[in-house]
């Protein structure tokens, strides 16, 4: 949590970041369903006019806001993540091909979850702040004392039931992205930490 970090820490934590958004990019240009709190930045994109990364950019500062009765404090990486995952949606997703089959937007969903898994992988090792939405989860986690897992499950679940209701896309990749990113994410993260062990020694 410096202030200062290492520059190869930041730059880890950016192209995680990066590679976070791409993923979060692939699920909306597939077409099948988003993540959860993407479900609910395009259905508020639609309300206000404006694109997904927007959106995205403006759910993330409408959290971070939530910190402030939880007393939660951000770090660098908590801005980054706002800023960068926001950013790329912006750019990527009108850059992407449409999907022409069923297949192909399968596989598709299927490389960004894997790409949204490696990306928390790197961004998370790099312990610059955790993004706003986990933070405010853990917040919340702290000052009620309900299990994690609960805790998650009901936010997710109400951003997604909110974001289908203005608009925004529930379906397979929604579902696969719930069932699959926890695992992805654990073998990502395992994966890093074996890897910072060799550099070690």
């Amino acid at each position: 949590m410096s202030v200062k970090p290492r520059l190869t820490t930041l730059v880890i934590l950016v192209i995680g970041e990066f590679i976070f958004g791409l993923g979060d990019s692939l699920l909306i240009a597939a077409g099948i369903g988003n993540t959860p709190w993407t479900v609910l930045a395009e259905g508020i994109s639609y309300s206000i006019e404006a694109s997904i990364g927007e959106a995205t950019f403006l759910v993330s500062v409408a959290v971070l806001l939530l910190w402030i009765p939880l007393r939660e404090i951000p770090g660098i990486g908590t801005i980054l993540n706002a800023i960068i995952i926001a950013w790329t949606i912006h750019v990527m997703v009108p850059i992407l091909p449409s999907p022409e089959s069923q297949m192909v937007a399968i596989l598709m969903a299927a490389f960004g979850i894997i790409l949204v898994g490696i990306g928390s992988g790197l961004y998370l090792t790099s312990n610059l702040g955790p993004g706003p939405r986990d933070g405010w989860m853990t917040g919340l986690q702290r000052k009620t004392g309900v299990p994690i897992g609960r805790v998650r499950a009901a936010i997710e679940i109400s951003v997604v039931l909110l974001g289908w209701s203005l608009g925004g896309t529930v379906g397979l990749g929604t579902v696969a992205f719930a069932l699959t990113i926890g695992p992805v994410v654990a073998i990502c993260l395992d994966i890093a930490g074996r890897i910072g062990n060799v550099s070690e020694t």
